[in-house]
């Protein structure tokens, strides 16, 4: 997305506003920080789970229809880093998000912007044993290089410097976003997971809206998103513009947004648990199906069974082991609306994902945000 328009502001947490790893105060009943990164994807594969194994056989098939799969491997061809000498995995989560269309024009998109943009990007780690895992957050203003690339529709995009990481998404697609990802990291991505925050807004809907904490008074004139700290529950068209929001929260840059949409992610994770769902076959097949109508996969998930499979595979990892911190990054020189990755903090963080080993507390810390 572009820097005027969307996560991870914080959903409080992604990477706290203004960095993302500054803990805010909340209620007893909101959820647990630690329970971020590789649970927003957990809790779709939990719902999926639920409804596949509660309906009948058309149920299943028009769910797992509306997965839609990208081809990573062959997109990419050989020419990528080594898998893990180890059975860790290595997942990219990405936020996508489209302003197109008359109703988004209500909240602050504009309506006349056609395609959709990667907003939020988590690189999630599971170490080997999947007991626990991380997730690094990728500021969507980062500076980047874009590697050669070939778009869905077969041409092919040369590669540029100094490029804004969520410009790639919308100009050669998903598959040149793992590129991205692999070429500045090092880091090889086993698995795609994308989710349309814009899809999303019909599954707040069906469970009867989220209850966010507001850490702060939120007053976004572009959006029209009004709210005052504390609880709110909120419906599918203001979810949709909380985690959308960028000028009513810290200093209006995306290092803020971050946390509001972990938060939000959670939120909402927290409420599909709450919800009987297994007592109530069509609340789950109506949550499983726009869950599922906004989800896109590698060819690897691109099905009920593999997303089941892989979550079961996840069972061992513990919530309260998990933790989500943000890419270091510090302001960029030539321009102070643009950040670029902090060195040698962020070199130090991707070996860690490539070794498989523990990440050092002095490669989580950000200049950007003050540490």
């Amino acid at each position: 997305m572009s820097h005027d328009a969307m996560t991870p502001g914080t959903p409080s947490s992604h990477a706290a506003p203004r960095g993302g790893g500054r803990k805010r105060k909340r209620n007893e009943g909101a959820p647990r920080k630690p329970r971020r990164g590789l649970k927003i994807a957990l809790g779709i594969f939990l719902v999926l789970l639920l409804a596949g194994g509660g309906t009948v056989y058309w149920m299943y098939s028009s769910l797992d229809g509306n997965i839609k799969g990208v081809d990573i491997d062959k997109a990419l061809g050989e020419d990528r880093p080594e898998k893990l000498p180890t059975t860790g995995q290595n997942l990219l989560v990405l936020g996508s998000d489209s302003r197109a269309g008359a109703e988004n024009k209500e909240l602050g998109g504009g309506g006349s912007v056609g395609g959709a943009r990667s907003d939020t990007a988590m690189v999630v780690h599971i170490p080997e044993g999947r007991t626990k895992a991380v997730a690094v957050s990728i500021p969507r203003d980062t500076l980047v290089t874009r590697p050669e690339c070939t778009k869905p529709d077969g041409s092919t995009t040369s590669s540029a410097n100094r490029v804004m990481f969520n410009s790639v998404y919308s100009l050669a697609g998903p598959a040149c976003v793992v590129k991205t990802v692999e070429k500045m990291s090092g880091v090889r991505i086993d698995h795609y997971l994308e989710i349309n925050f814009a899809g999303f807004k019909d599954l707040v809907d069906a469970i009867g809206g989220v209850t966010v904490d507001v850490p702060q008074d939120i007053n976004d004139k572009a959006s029209g998103l009004s709210l005052t700290a504390g609880p709110h529950k909120l419906d599918g068209t203001e979810s949709l513009a909380y985690v959308r929001t960028r000028h009513g929260i810290g200093d209006g840059s995306d290092l803020g947004r971050i946390g509001l949409q972990q938060q939000f992610m959670m939120a909402l994770l927290s409420e599909i648990k709450s919800q009987d769902l297994l007592g109530s076959p069509t609340t789950t097949y109506k949550i499983a199906s726009s869950a599922t109508k906004s989800l896109t996969t590698d060819e690897g998930l691109a099905s009920l069974k593999s997303l089941s499979d892989f979550a079961r595979s996840m069972n061992g990892v513990d919530p309260a082991s998990m933790e989500t911190i943000m890419l270091p990054v510090a302001y960029d020189k030539q321009d102070p609306n643009r950040v670029v990755a902090a060195q040698p903090q962020a070199d130090t963080l991707w070996k860690a994902l490539r070794e498989d080993t523990s990440i050092p507390e002095s490669a989580k810390k950000s200049p950007a945000t003050g540490g």
